[in-house]
């Protein structure tokens, strides 16, 4: 056999697209890939705090925080045990659904301030696979309670980078592209605030020991006037973000810098800034005084559990019950059973599509459609920044909110992801 050299062998893997690529079990974690949209609902007084806030500054800021506590459960769903390391979560199929509800009754003031309903917050989440080429997953999280309700749709492309000229990350790594944006919804102001999806690499690859980095720099911007600009770090210098050495690994992980300032200020004087490690430990302090607000500590951080349905009351199509016969092997590590379970679903939805072009139908979501034009609201919002032209995408999802809210089970009479 002609030996290959290792770059060459990379190289020739560069670019490949692995986002609809079946993994062997030995490296899935027991849970799907729309767990991650739990993120966004997992920390309910934090999603409801932007609508308890006069100040239209300070909304912007606990936006920005907001979305930087959920970036560790966003990006380290496959670490189920805590451990620092992920694997691949389950791709999810076309029509999967996922529905929870997070309670944090009478939780503390953030940022010195009070819910105007008795410090009582009711965050609901409902995401849905829309689309499985490419793998596109949408997702509406609302407060009905206190005003606030968000939408977003991401579409991702896992491409092999073997790091070879990166000016961002080095080394061997997946980079997760994610064509998409959130939008965040504040009934009181009608306010907007435009959400990235930001740009991510699963490094550690070839140790076996994966964790992911983010990279490049993201924005939101708010229709009030704001803009949080963050700029992820690099990793590989072994300098955290003001340049000083660090002797333990996992310190120089996950590292950011954050400014928020308004939109027509061309110096961009930081009105707070925010740094730290957005997987660890990060501060938010005032721009003008340096005096530190908050530091907020996701060290230990373990994931909350929403109010959901016993998997026997699921309806089919919900993710926990649909891939309940794989998720439970691969917990007892029990992987051949596993992959005979996965194997099963996998070829019952390719059977689907089959018949669906056979009889000349279109898979049809149930809490999602395609949004008919351009949304002014994203232009408007995305002309402030420099916005990833990728994320531009000319497919773009908005929910059905009437259907959301008043959704119930079986949510496909008749059908189940099997037929």
């Amino acid at each position: 056999m002609r030996h290959v050299p290792r770059q060459q062998f990379l190289q020739g893997l560069r670019g490949v697209d692995l986002a609809t690529v079946t993994s062997p079990p030995l490296f899935l974690a027991p849970l799907s890939v729309l767990e991650a949209g739990t993120c966004w609902a997992e920390n309910p007084s934090a999603f409801a705090a932007p609508a308890l806030e006069a100040s239209a500054e300070k909304r912007a800021l606990l936006v920005l925080r907001w979305f930087l506590l959920s970036l560790k459960r966003q990006f380290y769903v496959g670490d189920i045990h805590g451990t620092g390391y992920v694997k691949k979560p389950l791709n999810a199929f076309l029509g999967e659904i996922l529905v929870g509800t997070w309670h944090n009754d009478n939780h503390p003031s953030v940022l010195g301030q009070e819910s105007r309903n008795g410090n009582k917050t009711k965050t609901q989440l409902l995401v849905e696979q829309v689309s499985h080429h490419p793998p596109t997953t949408a997702l509406y999280v609302w407060d009905a309670e206190n005003g606030i309700s968000g939408q977003a749709f991401s579409r991702v492309k896992m491409v092999f980078n073997t790091g070879l000229g990166s000016h961002d990350v080095a080394g061997v790594g997946i980079d997760i592209c994610q064509a998409g944006h959130g939008m965040l919804h504040i009934d009181r102001f009608d306010e907007d605030h435009l959400i990235p999806a930001p740009r991510a690499r699963i490094k550690g690859l070839l140790s076996g020991s994966m964790f992911p980095e983010l990279v490049g720099t993201s924005y939101m911007v708010s229709s009030a006037g704001f803009v949080s600009e963050i700029r992820f770090s690099p990793p590989e210098t072994g300098r955290g973000v003001l340049g000083w050495l660090r002797s333990n690994e996992e310190s120089r992980r996950n590292r950011f810098e954050a400014v928020v300032y308004r939109r027509d200020d061309a110096d961009k004087t930081p009105l707070y800034k925010v740094s730290g490690q957005w997987s660890g430990v990060f501060t938010i302090a005032d721009g003008r005084t340096g005096e530190v607000i908050e530091t907020c500590d996701l060290t230990d951080l373990r994931r909350r559990e929403g109010e959901m349905a016993a998997p026997e009351d699921m309806d089919p199509w919900e993710s926990r019950r649909a891939w309940g016969a794989v998720t439970e092997p691969l917990s007892k590590g029990h992987l051949a059973e596993a992959s005979r379970e996965k194997t099963r679903l996998e070829k019952a939805q390719r059977e689907m599509r089959v018949a669906e072009r056979h009889a000349g139908k279109t898979w049809e979501p149930l809490f999602f459609e395609v949004e008919k034009g351009r949304s002014d609201t994203f232009d408007r919002l995305a002309a402030a920044v420099p916005w990833p032209t990728e994320n531009k995408a000319d497919v773009m999802w908005k929910v059905k909110e009437e259907t959301v809210r008043a959704h119930k089970r079986p949510f496909r009479q008749g059908l189940t992801p099997f037929g």
